[in-house]
């Protein structure tokens, strides 16, 4: 556009944004809802997965920062796969983690949507729905620093929710509030033991929340739009790591101490079974509120993901050129449009398709012992989900779509090869006619 180049991104995200849209992206339903699920698999011994599932991570953030602050990239580990094993590799890694990530938002979406219509049954889910897209959409339009800036407070509103409950826990814990006496080790401990499952449940409740810290890999794809990517990804990736560690394990903690590791409440809903305790007023609205605006701001960070991705993806060639379109305010106006867009769509497919969808962790050198390491952890994630009856169908799933997308990728070199031998041959034809003429 007029004024702009064409290619170029704006800047503008302060540490305090990058920190924000981590903890926003990371923190979504999953540690909401889906907690009592890892409880009532592997008892209290879940904590154990959490704390391996949290090691695993910060070891993937420390190499992908160090990537990072050496080469800053809207495609951040697309673009470090491209460097580092091939274009292939790039491409493919891009797409998967695009395609995953919409998939994602329309989960999100769809859950938003079906607690606010629930508020008013009058106002169909869709319009719901429409109405959220439209919003986040003009949300992810305007400059990078108003988008940083709004992200900061959405997600604050998350963190502090998530705070106020580990104090409220802390007080049940210690049998401060009214009514309530100390619980010491009694649900820890007690009906089975620490691992009443057997210890070989630790490895299945990884399965369960080892994907639950997905998001947080967006503070790389912003840190090339911050003021001061090298510095800026540097303190961010460490404390955006053990922020969410804390609150996800610190949340498990409260949860498995002061509620029975098999009580039904969990799988209903830990957080508000943990805050009945406290007799807390308003309690079932003020979750619903909470979670909302979980998932609402996860989606508004993971908008900006995939319109990020999309963007580097079309400036490396392996992308339509049109994604390259940015407006006045440096912001790839067309990648957030399409993303949008298929992220409506992907809310109609989220109620045919399973509700889980494997997300796909990439790591590369930065110290090569951590690096190998984390490589054999990875693997041996993979190796375990196919050991699980509930995780194989996703290794499955998301093999065939690495294959297809790497399809695809070998369609476009192999056309893009004739195009360049049949351009080669026409200019050699037309050389000879003039010598001969």
């Amino acid at each position: 556009m007029p004024g702009n180049e064409p290619e170029q991104l704006g800047t503008g995200l302060k540490v305090r944004h990058l920190t924000m849209m981590g903890l926003g992206s990371a923190i979504g339903a999953g540690l909401f809802l889906a907690t009592g699920i890892g409880i009532r698999t592997a008892g209290p011994a879940i904590l154990v997965s959490y704390a391996l599932a949290g090691v695993l991570v910060a070891l993937v953030m420390r190499m992908l920062a160090e990537m990072a602050a050496a080469l800053p990239s809207s495609g951040s580990f697309s673009t470090y796969a491209e460097e580092g094993i091939g274009r292939w590799a790039g491409f493919t890694l891009g797409w998967v983690y695009w395609f995953t990530l919409i998939m994602v938002l329309g989960v999100e979406l769809t859950g938003a949507s079906a607690i606010i219509h629930g508020w008013a049954p009058g106002v169909p889910q869709w319009v719901v729905a429409l109405a959220l897209i439209g919003f986040f959409a003009a949300v992810n339009l305007v400059g990078v620093r108003s988008f940083g800036e709004f992200e900061f407070w959405f997600a604050a509103l998350k963190v502090a929710a998530i705070v106020a409950f580990l104090v409220v826990g802390l007080l049940l814990i210690f049998g401060v509030l009214p009514g309530t006496e100390p619980v010491g080790f009694t649900n820890l401990l007690g009906a089975g033991g620490f691992a009443p499952n057997g210890l070989g449940q630790v490895a299945t409740g990884l399965l369960v929340v080892v994907f639950a810290f997905g998001g947080i890999e967006i503070v790389t794809i912003a840190a090339a739009e911050s003021d001061d990517p090298q510095r800026s990804i540097a303190v961010v990736a460490r404390s955006v790591v053990w922020r969410i560690l804390l609150f996800y394990v610190g949340s498990v903690a409260i949860m498995v101490f002061v509620l029975p590791w098999n009580s039904p409440a969990l799988l209903a809903g830990p957080f508000v079974a943990v805050l009945e305790l406290g007799g807390i007023p308003g309690l079932a609205l003020m979750m619903e509120i909470v979670v909302v605006v979980a998932l609402m701001s996860a989606f508004n960070a993971n908008v900006y993901g995939t319109s990020r991705m999309a963007f580097a993806l079309a400036q490396r060639g392996d992308g339509p050129r049109s994604l390259l379109r940015v407006s006045r305010h440096d912001v790839p106006v067309a990648a957030v449009l399409v993303s949008v867009v298929f992220a409506l769509i992907s809310v109609l497919l989220n109620w045919l398709l399973p509700e889980q969808l494997l997300g796909l962790l990439l790591s590369a050198a930065g110290s090569p012992y951590l690096s190998w390491l984390t490589l054999g952890l990875l693997v041996a994630l993979v190796g375990l989900m196919l050991t699980d009856d509930g995780a194989r169908p996703q290794v499955f799933a998301t093999a065939g779509l690495v294959a297809v997308v790497v399809g695809i990728f070998v369609v476009r070199e192999v056309s893009a090869t004739r195009r360049t031998r049949r351009t080669r041959r026409e200019g050699i034809t037309v050389a000879l006619d003039r010598l001969s003429s």
